[in-house]
């Protein structure tokens, strides 16, 4: 059974560091990509940041240059270290794993952290 543990939220003041974590396990076949969502009060579900198995990274604009994705593929584990944060970072975040390739394809997502950014 695969399981997306997520952890790093929280409550943070405008301007701190928040790093989210998100450790899956029962995978078999490498993921192709790893990434955070975000979902904040009445608004849609949003890509933050995505890395490949190829360690591409994309970013959503508002967190470029603040956010960094990172992986440790040994441990099918991706980061999210945020930092400038601002109080429109609020939301629920989402971790995600999937894998678009034979001879398995999945698409997996973790429960959700809250992050709150408020002084």
């Amino acid at each position: 059974q695969v399981q997306l543990v997520e952890s790093g939220g929280g409550l943070v003041q405008p301007g701190g560091s928040l790093r989210l974590s998100c450790a899956a396990s029962g995978i078999t076949f490498s993921p192709s990509a790893m990434g955070w969502y975000r979902q904040a009060p009445g608004k849609q579900r949003e890509l933050v940041a995505t890395i490949t198995s190829g360690s591409s990274t994309t970013y959503a604009d508002s967190v470029k240059g603040r956010f960094t994705i990172s992986r440790d593929t040994a441990k099918v584990t991706v980061y999210l270290q945020m930092n400038s944060l601002k109080p429109e970072d609020t939301a629920v975040y989402y971790c995600n794993v999937n894998r678009m390739t034979i001879p398995m394809k999945y698409n997996y997502w973790g429960q959700g952290t809250q992050v709150t950014v408020s002084s």
